[in-house]
């Protein structure tokens, strides 16, 4: 039994993974020796555990990590990875990203797959049929969107997003909404027909904590799994375990 822990911009997930079935998905807004303890407590079979993060953490936290399990990784640039990774600037590259390719990687094997994740910032990442990560693709997510029409300009207001919205509106709240929703559904059909284009059946695959209230917005066929990054770090796990 494994614990994987995704620490992302704006909050921590933890999950319990028994071979490849997801036992229970713990989000917290922080990582805490507290709450591994407690998940511990719970699952006392839990013997390995992986950590990915995409901010500074205590060395302490990793020092317990370490003690606490039987095996225990910490994924960086230098970790050994199940696929070949082809992206030139390994050292910046998000580990969230990583996680997400091997995890779309680990359901779709041998397949041309389009990775969007629709998280702080809106990430497009492509892993070929020959299992190589090529690279990809990052613009601002739905809220830094709003925050920033708010921030560069002296009137227009902080809005958050709404499931109701016009392609034309007649009123500035209408506008904001629509050009921000509408620019990121345009975008992201953009870029599914481009890659489709070039690439023979390619899977689309939607993860990020957006990516539920664009999925119905989206006229293309695509796959919704808010568990990407934790299936590709156990996947990463046993790779190196």
């Amino acid at each position: 039994m494994n614990l994987t822990i995704d620490i992302g911009n704006t909050r921590c997930k933890y999950a319990i993974i028994e071979k490849s079935d997801i036992i229970e998905v713990r989000i917290e807004s922080d990582i805490s020796l507290e709450h591994i303890r407690e998940i511990v407590n719970n699952y006392p079979r839990v013997s390995k555990a992986i950590l990915s993060t995409v901010r500074q953490i205590d060395f302490l936290i990793i020092s317990q990590l370490e003690s606490m399990f039987d095996a225990f990784v910490l994924l960086t640039e230098d970790t050994k990875i199940p696929i070949e990774n082809l992206y030139k600037t390994k050292n910046t590259l998000g580990k969230d990203r990583l996680a997400a390719v091997v995890g779309a990687n680990n359901i779709f094997p041998n397949t041309n797959v389009l990775v969007i994740d629709l998280g702080t910032a809106i990430t497009y990442d492509f892993i070929n049929e020959n299992n190589q990560f090529m690279g990809g693709n990052i613009s601002p997510g739905l809220e830094m969107r709003y925050k920033a029409l708010h921030h560069f300009t002296r009137q227009l207001p902080l809005l958050e997003k709404e499931n109701e919205f016009d392609l034309i509106a007649d009123h500035t709240k209408g506008a904001i909404i629509s050009g921000v929703q509408n620019g990121i559904i345009f975008e992201i059909e953009g870029y599914i027909n481009l890659f489709n284009q070039k690439f023979d059946e390619l899977i689309i695959i939607l993860s990020g904590g957006d990516a539920n209230f664009f999925d119905k917005k989206l006229k293309n066929t695509i796959f919704v799994n808010s568990n990407l990054n934790l299936i590709g770090l156990n996947r990463i796990l046993e790779f190196n375990t």
